[in-house]
């Protein structure tokens, strides 16, 4: 399982009247761009940065990843130019993404007032709120979110289970691990029991969902770890030995019945056996896709099945 955090958008309001901020893609308007000329400083001349705009009056800067002849005093007195013209202009913020090779030109900005916002992989992204009070800009990502597969063979009443390599406590659990971004929960989930235990497997349903916030190994942010329900494809186990001490298929009672388990893991194991029994509709959350507001994005709805008289608004 990759080590890593799967991003979020927060949004945060403005006062009234203000529209809200958000930082996504579709919020950008890269059309709407002001081309700015920078003054030269002797003895070196610095590059011309575009800096754009968005619809809710913030401005973006992208430094080059490479900038032969620029130097710190060149930037810092583009800087101060720029900063005074975007606030004469009424400007919200600025969102500035410096390269990690651009790496000096951080301090310079810092000494004008812009904060660290997040960094990722080669780029860090800086802010500066330019009107008065507190800033207002989104922060970046509050949760990272886990998923894990009980895969079912609803034929035997066995499902997967694993022992992870690298705990201090050796439990049986189901095999998942940190969803990728841009990855729906069902493919996190197929994703990771491959990977830790050779099985392929189809997304039923979503289960459960676990909440917990300071989470020491999401550095203190808040946590998601989500449940699915999966049906194998196969059924011979190739474990992976880097991440797993032991993975077997087993009796979905004894599962249930066994001290030897995480407490979630305890606790899912009764809903599968409940389900099992009793049917899975009693306890499954399957998923629907239906189109966003915005135009060629789509989104997952996972909930109960609605009685067909109710799924149209007929049984209002």
């Amino acid at each position: 399982m990759p080590v890593g955090m799967l991003t979020q958008t927060s949004i945060r309001c403005w006062a009234s009247g203000v529209p809200i901020y958000c930082r996504t893609p579709w919020c950008r308007v890269p059309k709407l761009s002001l081309s700015m000329s920078l003054q030269k400083h002797s003895p070196h001349s610095f590059l011309p940065l575009e800096a754009l705009l968005d619809k809710f009056g913030g401005v973006t800067v992208h430094l080059p990843q490479e900038l032969p002849t620029a130097h710190e005093g060149a930037f810092q007195s583009w800087l101060q130019e720029s900063i005074k013209q975007w606030k004469a202009e009424g400007r919200a913020a600025v969102w500035m993404h410096i390269p990690i090779l651009q790496s000096r030109f951080i301090a310079v900005a810092a000494a004008e007032g812009f904060t660290f916002h997040h960094a990722e992989l080669d780029t860090s992204t800086l802010t500066l709120w330019l009107r008065e009070g507190q800033s207002r800009l989104p922060g970046f990502a509050t949760h990272q979110v886990g998923v894990a597969g009980a895969v079912l063979d609803v034929d035997t009443g066995k499902v997967l289970v694993v022992q992870d390599r690298n705990k201090a406590t050796n439990a049986w659990k189901f095999p998942g691990g940190l969803s990728e971004p841009g990855e729906d929960i069902g493919n996190t989930a197929i994703r990771e029991v491959f990977e830790e235990t050779g099985i392929r497997s189809e997304f039923k349903s979503l289960l459960s969902i676990r909440q917990q916030h300071k989470h020491p190994g999401a550095f203190g942010k808040s946590d998601m770890y989500l449940i699915c329900r999966l049906k194998p494809l196969t059924f011979s186990i190739s474990f992976c030995p880097q991440e797993c001490l032991k993975c077997e298929w087993m009796d979905l009672e004894k599962l249930a019945q066994m001290k030897d388990t995480t407490p979630i893991t305890s606790r899912v194991a009764n809903l599968l056996l409940y389900g099992f029994r009793e049917g899975f509709e009693k306890i499954d959350l399957p998923m629907r896709e239906f189109p966003a507001v915005y135009t060629g994005l789509f989104y997952k709805l996972y909930h109960r099945e609605l009685p067909r008289t109710y799924q149209n608004g007929t049984g209002l």
